[in-house]
């Protein structure tokens, strides 16, 4: 369909090089889409009559069936899915087929066909990661009560509701929520209408093409919008740093059910066995999720490389840019399948948790000591070297902080009184982080009720997207 100025024939190495229909054969249904409302500008603006756009809109209808029976397969020497659709249209109806390509070139064509596509995937990515979000509020209110030690450099550092634990998974992924929103709001502009690069002579309503497929707007500038990819820059920034996010909290859960710590256990159903270790349970789920992670962040890099030093506007290098997304959407969409009911069905021993808390000699509460002495007028850095110096002691004499004699805390901190005693609890140490974002079990309850409270508003939001993306959606 291009080759008027061509004296011979594509080579056939070539067109196994250049085609794409490995990738853009699946944006068949939003390819149409973009067709049918492409047709229904042109005849607005006269350039179709009424009997020729009812024609045309018939055959994409028809075509649409047919790939979705198999009867139509796609022919490699027709590039890729645009070029097989309209074939295929023109094969059907004759010229009137041929003029469905009236205003628009192929670059305007993917734009929108793959705005389309990404839209519909992205919501459906925020469906995932909301019913993500609610099993992290469902551990987060069964556990809330839990107490186990918090961890930096991976070495005890002061006991904690295992219900704050789960809320602060469920910030780190409420926040790729609204890196997912933006990546959705950075998409919602129709690319219809800008032609190869410059717009068009002829006078189509881009405003009418992008309300008849659910965009907010056309977008602004036919050169941007022909060589930006930032949309789905946008995508993969949320996907990777919901990767990392979904790494770090398996590499969590990996560690916390191993029999060192003991405290987390999870579900039967999504570990594995040993084949020749009867008693092995591995957290194989939570592996893959961890290892899956460089492949995301790779297709980002992949993406930005690509674009490095493109000039502008359109240059077959973006023909790429689908490989990695489809891929880091399919390893996103896995992860989210598993991550959830996986999460849902983890349970904890909170006796196990308090035994390693123990077992650290009750040192965990050592900042409750200095913050003690700090109310009683104590420097805290004069705090914080006496409670040091007396740390010492209890490692030297292998004396747990909690049973240490009221003579022997004056002797290393003359400042002590007997209601030192009262601090020394593990409860009553949660309890009283009451500052707004800790710990204390209080706190926690009111971080659960604030993020349902989100959660639901979350929920309705992308229900009415969906809902509105529904009703401007051209479909058959």
């Amino acid at each position: 369909m291009w080759k008027g100025r061509f004296e011979t024939d594509t080579a056939e190495v070539v067109l196994k090089f250049t085609q794409s229909l490995d990738l853009d054969w699946r944006l068949y249904e939003h390819d149409i889409r973009g067709s049918v409302a492409h047709t229904r500008t042109l005849a607005a603006a006269g350039l179709l009559t009424a009997e020729e756009a009812g024609s045309i809109e018939d055959g994409l209808n028809q075509i649409r069936r047919e790939i979705r029976g198999g009867e139509l397969k796609p022919s490699e020497r027709l590039e890729d899915v645009h070029m097989n659709v309209e074939s295929r249209l023109i094969e059907l109806l004759g010229p009137v087929g041929a003029k469905l390509h009236t205003g628009r070139s192929r670059n305007d064509q993917i734009a929108t066909t793959m705005r389309l596509y990404l839209r519909d995937r992205l919501l459906s990515l925020q469906g995932w990661l909301l019913s993500l979000l609610e099993s992290l509020l469902g551990r987060a209110e069964k556990h809330q009560g839990f107490v186990i030690s918090g961890y930096t450099h991976l070495q005890q550092a002061q006991p904690i509701s295992l219900g704050h634990y789960w809320m602060a998974w469920f910030e780190a992924f409420s926040r790729d929520s609204g890196r997912l929103d933006a990546a959705l709001a950075a998409l919602d502009e129709c690319p219809l209408g800008t032609g190869a690069l410059a717009g068009s002579t002829l006078p189509l309503d881009r405003e009418m093409t992008s309300k008849l497929l659910g965009f907010t707007r056309p977008s602004r500038n036919s050169l941007d919008t022909v060589a930006q990819r930032d949309y789905m820059a946008d995508y993969h920034h949320f996907a990777s740093l919901f990767a990392v996010h979904s790494g770090r909290l398996a590499e969590d859960m990996i560690l916390y059910a191993t029999q060192e710590f003991g405290w987390l256990r999870l579900p039967d159903s999504f570990c594995t066995g040993s084949s020749i270790m009867p008693q092995k349970k591995n957290p194989d789920v939570l592996e893959l999720v961890r290892g899956k992670t460089g492949q995301v962040l790779g297709h980002m890099m992949d993406l930005l490389v690509t674009m490095k030093g493109l000039p502008m506007t359109y240059d077959r290098d973006l023909q790429e840019d689908k490989r990695g997304l489809f891929a880091s959407m399919a390893t996103v969409e896995g992860v989210l399948e598993v991550l959830s009911p996986l999460i849902a069905n983890t349970e904890a021993d909170e006796a196990a948790a308090r035994a390693g808390l123990e077992k650290g000699l009750g040192l965990a509460l050592a900042t409750d000591v200095a913050e003690y002495l700090a109310v009683k007028g104590v420097p805290f850095r004069d705090a914080h070297w006496k409670v040091g110096q007396l740390v010492k002691y209890c490692l030297k004499n292998d004396k747990p902080l909690t049973e240490l004699t009221l003579a022997e805390w004056q002797e290393h901190i003359p400042e002590t009184q007997a209601d030192v005693f009262g601090i020394l609890n593990l409860d009553e140490s949660v309890a009283r982080r009451k500052t707004y974002g800790g710990t204390a079990f209080e706190q926690v309850a009111f971080q659960i009720k604030e993020g349902r409270e989100r959660l639901l508003g979350k929920i309705k939001a992308l229900e009415t997207e969906l809902e509105r993306v529904k009703r401007f959606t051209i479909t058959q």
